[in-house]
């Protein structure tokens, strides 16, 4: 079965950067678009930056916009989110996400548009 799996989060204290990745598991996946989402303790999961299956486009939410830069190596079949100047109201955990259905710019924030769902992984940042 089709899998992604997300991996690099940590505790950091504010200032600090992370790159978060994602591995899928089948090469079909290099077609697919892309999105990360995050869901904050107590709160309802959130769109966070979405890459074409091409990566020349990619969309970001106003809150990591300028800090966050979404990337995709599709040879390693594996996305990227590289997080700078973290904030501690950017603790969550992260998810990665999946679709081969073509997105327009609005569904792409969309959590209902993404079949496939990594397991997260939990990024603290500390003030």
């Amino acid at each position: 079965q089709a899998q992604l799996v997300e991996s690099g989060g940590g505790s950091v204290q504010a200032g600090d950067s992370l790159r978060l990745s994602c591995a899928a598991s089948e090469r079909i996946f290099r077609t697919y678009n892309m999105g990360w989402f995050r869901q904050p303790p107590g709160k309802e999961r959130e769109f966070v930056a979405a890459l074409s299956w091409s990566g020349g486009s990619t969309y970001y939410a106003n809150s990591v916009k300028g800090r966050f830069t979404v990337s995709r190596a599709n040879t390693k079949d594996t996305a990227y989110l590289q997080m700078n100047g973290l904030k501690p109201e950017d603790t969550a955990v992260y998810y990665c996400a999946a679709t081969p259905d073509p997105l327009t710019s609005d569904q792409r924030m969309g959590v209902a548009r993404y079949n496939f769902w990594g397991r997260g992984t939990q990024v603290t940042v500390s003030p």
